[in-house]
């Protein structure tokens, strides 16, 4: 894994880790569902950008290598790729 890549990812889980359990709290003290929900929308966003780093590493890395091999590695890159962004329906 990059390591600039690595770390922001890293840091990125610790955020995370803080906004769920922030959530937790929230519906144990029974807070009003329009504040949950808001924090759970920030969770999402927060996975995706978690999801972008892991892509570009991704990428960068196995993806180029893969590309470079050309045949059966070529193909499954791609299939991996539709596969994350859930366009193989196989």
């Amino acid at each position: 894994m990059i390591e600039d890549i690595k770390k922001r990812a890293l840091h990125r889980t610790s955020i995370l880790e803080g906004q769920l359990r922030g959530i937790a709290r929230m519906i144990e003290n029974e807070e009003y569902c329009m504040d949950i929900i808001t924090q759970s929308r920030a969770v999402q966003r927060s996975l995706e950008s978690l999801n972008r780093l892991l892509l570009e590493n991704h990428l960068r890395t196995h993806v180029t290598s893969m590309f470079e091999q050309g045949g059966d590695e070529r193909e499954q890159a791609v299939g991996e790729l539709l596969k994350a962004f859930e366009f193989d329906r196989r």
